[in-house]
């Protein structure tokens, strides 16, 4: 009995580190086990994935399941199976939207229980960087924060406050000592809270109002003052959700310089750009805004490039209520981007548009957070390592639609959206999260 697997997946391509090979994957007790040219080993499960390809479940380092406080919006639940239908085996939750903000080691607590019970894929949680709060920092790496994040610009929300120069620099020479990452939204809140206000007093309020009023050069600013402070500190640095072309410049410089830092950018960004936001409205809406079609050409360049480090999708929900025009205007609507289930196929649509590797994509999607956040036997398909596996179709399309987007409320900048791909299965610890064939699903 003790050769007797879980599980083996015969015949897929499977994406490694160095390249794509045809194999068999051996999995027992969760764990890889084995891997080679055929596996005939008795197994309670054989997944035939012919045709297809196996990427390394995928991990999401910035999403907001809201929980708990505002579990209306979204919640570990309905969160974490839509990312599991992405091909997604892992997710990092945000400290801010929870009530309470996870600032403190109660609050880190009573969150980290919920995503126990509720979470069908692994979970992991950040803490917050906020003004009062340097003394937590300690308690909550402890408890097994994978890092902190903390606002620049205004969080919008005021369970969650934007740090002050003073606490960046001193949370930042805290956060060096206690051997964490500190991930920043880098955008001047003195900047766009100015512009802001003068859009809002002069009734402007329109798309391009809002575009105008969080400039790439507030992007820039915030990124150039947090890379100072690190060279200062030594604190790691991961920017998230970065959107100017501008800003990863700055970062390939302090990159050139030993700066410890890494770049993010969300597949928002790379496939769709302002004219979304004039058409659709506030679900386009997010900070920093979706930029102009020359600024998100070079982005696509860039990451052609490989000068982003890791992919994720900011998945951001509400309720319709936050975002119906017929009672906010754009300015004071919700501002996110629904669509964390979107962020795998989104890289496999630039795949085929843009010629990258299926390599790089697992590098974005999957090795680069395991590494960057010290994951062990996460991030490859290795034996040893986590049966976390994305089985996927690159002939099979998917059109976006209610009955196939499974985050709890429908509304999405996606929606309609058609890919050249599907996930039809995800195994989390050789466990099926996802089977496309026991669901409603809609082709293009």
């Amino acid at each position: 009995m003790s050769n007797h697997l879980d599980l083996v997946i015969k015949n897929g391509k499977v994406v490694f580190p160095d390249g794509v090979k045809t194999k068999d994957i051996g999995v027992k007790a969760g764990k890889i086990t084995a891997i080679d040219d055929q596996i005939n080993l008795p197994a309670t499960q054989v997944d035939n994935a012919q045709g297809l390809y196996i990427f390394p479940g995928a991990i999401d380092v910035h999403v907001h399941f809201n929980e708990p406080g505002r579990e209306d919006w979204e919640g570990f639940t309905t969160g974490s199976y839509m990312l599991a239908a992405g091909g997604y085996t892992s997710y990092f939750d945000m400290p801010l939207n929870g009530i309470p903000s996870t600032t403190n080691l109660r609050a880190f607590q009573e969150k980290n229980e919920l995503a126990k019970k509720k979470s069908v894929i692994d979970h992991y949680l950040w803490g917050g960087l906020v003004p009062g709060n340097i003394e937590d920092l300690s308690n909550l790496a402890s408890a097994g924060v994978v890092g902190f994040k903390a606002f620049i610009s205004d969080s919008g929300n005021e369970e969650f406050s934007a740090v002050d120069d003073d606490t960046l620099i001193q949370g930042m020479k805290e956060i060096a000592r206690l051997d964490k990452i500190l991930a920043l939204h880098a955008e001047s809140r003195t900047i766009t809270n100015f512009l802001t206000a003068e859009k809002i007093a002069q009734q402007k309020l329109s798309a391009d109002d809002y575009l105008t009023s969080r400039p790439i050069v507030a992007e820039v600013e915030a990124v150039h003052k947090a890379l100072t402070y690190a060279e200062v500190t030594g604190c790691p640095l991961h920017f998230v959700h970065i959107s100017s072309p501008q800003a990863v410049e700055k970062i390939r410089e302090a990159k050139r310089k030993g700066i410890d830092v890494t770049v993010e950018t969300c597949p928002h960004y790379l496939l769709y750009s302002h004219s979304a936001l004039q058409t659709k409205g506030a679900v386009a809406k997010c900070s920093p805004p979706l930029r102009l079609e020359k600024e998100r050409k070079q982005l696509i360049q860039l990451l052609c490039d490989n000068e982003f480090d890791i992919i994720a999708s900011d998945h951001s929900p509400a309720p319709f209520a936050l975002k119906d025009p017929v009672t906010h205007d754009i300015f004071s609507a919700w501002g996110g981007i629904s669509g964390g289930q979107f962020t795998l196929l989104s890289m496999l649509e630039l795949v085929k548009k843009h010629n990258i590797s299926l390599e790089i994509i697992a590098d974005w999607t999957a090795l680069n957070p395991a590494k960057r956040f010290s994951l062990d036997g996460k991030g490859k398909i290795d034996i040893g390592y986590d049966a976390d596996f994305a089985i996927i179709s690159l002939d099979k399309e998917t059109v976006v639609s209610p009955y196939n987007y499974y985050a709890k409320h429908k509304h999405s900048l996606y929606e309609d959206h058609c890919f050249p791909c599907s996930v039809l299965r995800t195994y989390n610890r050789g466990n099926v999260v996802f089977d496309e064939s026991k669901v409603r699903t809609t082709s293009c």
